[in-house]
C-alpha cells in the first residue's frame, strides 16, 4: 500500500474505528513504518478521538449492543486514544526532565575544567619498569603514545590488551597523526591490573599489518 492509496481508503480513519479488512490492516501497518505523514495523521487522529470520546461521554445514553466476534487487535494498538493520550504525556515528562535536569548539568560537566590521569607510553623503547596511572572507578584516562613513525607504513593501528591478554578494542591512528605524541582516551570501567598497548604499523603496498612495539602499564584504582 502507498500513500495515495491510504488516503483514498481513508486508512487512517478506517484504522483507529477497525474497519479495515485483515488484508487491508497488514498492508497499512506496513506503510506506516516507512510513511511519516501517515504516522503523524495517525496519531492526530487519535487525540481528536480522545477529545470526541470526552465530549461524548458526557450526554452518554445507555444502550443495548450486540456482542460481536472477537477482533483481532492491530500492532500498533498502543496508538488509539486509550493508549495515545498517557503515552504522550509520559513522552512530555521525559522531555522536561532532560530539558531541566539532564542537558544542563552536561552542559556544567562539559565547560568545567577537569584533569585527566595520564601515563606515557612509548612502544619503541620499552621500558623496564611499566607506567602507572592512578585513576578513580569509571573513571576516563589518557595515554600519551609515542608511535615510532616510518617511510614504510600507511598508517597504524593501536591495540589495547585486558589483563588476560586479550584484545578490548582496536583504533586507527593516521601517518599524521603519528609523527607526534598521540592522546588516547581510555573510557573507564576498567578492573585495576597490568594493561598493554600494541601498535601496529599497516605497509605502504597493503600488505598484512605488523607489530612495530608495544608497552605493558599499570592501572591502580584510588
Amino acid at each position: 500500500m502507498d500513500h495515495s492509496e491510504a488516503v483514498r481508503l481513508k486508512a487512517t480513519e478506517r484504522y483507529l474505528l477497525s474497519e479495515l479488512n485483515p488484508e487491508q490492516l497488514d498492508q497499512f501497518e506496513e506503510h506506516l513504518f516507512d510513511c511519516q505523514d501517515c504516522a503523524v495523521d495517525l496519531r492526530t487522529a487519535a487525540m481528536f478521538l480522545e477529545q470526541a470520546k470526552n465530549v461524548l461521554s458526557e450526554q452518554e445514553v445507555p444502550v443495548a449492543v450486540k456482542s460481536a466476534p472477537p477482533v483481532r487487535q492491530p500492532r500498533f494498538a498502543w496508538l488509539k486514544p486509550a493508549f495515545a493520550v498517557p503515552l504522550m504525556a509520559g513522552m512530555l515528562a521525559v522531555i522536561g526532565y532532560q530539558n531541566l535536569v539532564v542537558y544542563p548539568g552536561i552542559k556544567r560537566a562539559t565547560s568545567t575544567p577537569y584533569l585527566f590521569p595520564a601515563a606515557s607510553i612509548n612502544v619503541a623503547t620499552r621500558s623496564a619498569t611499566s607506567p602507572v596511572v592512578h585513576s578513580k572507578p569509571n573513571e576516563p584516562f589518557l595515554l600519551l603514545v609515542n608511535v615510532p613513525a616510518e617511510n614504510r607504513f600507511s598508517s597504524y593501528i593501536a591495540d589495547l590488551y585486558d589483563p588476560a591478554g586479550h584484545i578490548e578494542w582496536s583504533v586507527p591512528i593516521s601517518s599524521e597523526t603519528a609523527n607526534d605524541t598521540v592522546p588516547m582516551r581510555v573510557p573507564g570501567q576498567h578492573e585495576p591490573g597490568v594493561y598493554t598497548l600494541a601498535v601496529r604499523g599497516i605497509p605502504q603496498n597493503g600488505g598484512s599489518p605488523s607489530e612495530i612495539g608495544r608497552q605493558p602499564f599499570e592501572l591502580r584504582l584510588q
